[in-house]
Order: C-alpha cells, then structure tokens, then sequence
C-alpha cells in the first residue's frame, strides 16, 4: 500500500471493500452537499476544499475519521454522544452505522461558514478599492 496517494480514488482504492464503500459513500454525500467543492489529498487524506479547506475523511484500523476544522467540531460536540473526538476531529467506530445526517449537518455548516468567510473577502476587497 502506498504511503502518499495523489487522487482520493487512490486512497479509497487501497482499502478493503466494505470499508472503500463507507469512504465512498462519505464522499459521494459531501460532493451531493457542495457540488462547488474541490477534491484533493492533503495531509495524507481524501480532502475538499471551497474557499479553503472544509473537511477532510479517512479510514483507519477501528474508525472513519472526520475532520471539519474546530468550528464544525465545535458546533457539533454536543452531538458527539459515545464517540471519540477531539477540538478538531471525530470518531465514527467501523462496527457501528456511520452517522450520515450528523456528516451532512456538520458538512453544511462549514459550506456556509467558507462561503461567508469568502463573500467578506470579497466585500472587504470592494471596500479597500474604494478607499
């Protein structure tokens, strides 16, 4: 198995078939959520990006990782009963039902936070231009 993939079909490709099915089953959600979005690998794992980074996935021995940046943990932690998690990650074990309407809930939230953060780039833009 390779260390570094270049395309998230590299990287799903290189698990076992139940597990690629729930990497893409994660995949196929977040592309439905924000079709805008880019795909890309970084940090080793299947990423999207749209203003910048918004979430990232990736399989491991015993869970699927999430990662949504702090805010989309923060926002979300309260949710996150019998689940491992941290300030910038979470948990989904592989013998439990991978939680899909939390993923989409979660998803959206930093679709809308990136898009703000980037329409105030863009506002902030006009401004300085005027001045």
């Amino acid at each position: 198995m390779p260390t570094t993939f270049n395309t998230p079909d590299e990287y799903i490709a290189s698990f076992a078939p139940d597990i690629q099915e729930k990497l893409q089953s994660i995949r196929s959600l977040i592309k439905q959520l924000v079709p805008e979005a880019t795909e890309k690998i970084s940090y080793a794992m299947p990423a999207f990006a749209l203003h910048g980074n918004l979430v990232f996935y990736a399989a491991f021995k015993n869970h699927i990782g999430f990662y949504p940046s702090g805010s989309g943990i923060a926002a979300f932690e309260h949710e996150f009963i019998g689940l491992k998690w941290s300030k910038g990650a979470v948990q989904f074990p592989m013998d439990k039902p991978i939680p899909y309407d939390l993923i989409s809930r979660i998803v959206e939230f930093r679709a809308g936070e990136s898009r703000a953060k980037a329409e105030a780039k863009k506002t902030a833009k006009k401004a300085a231009k005027k001045a």
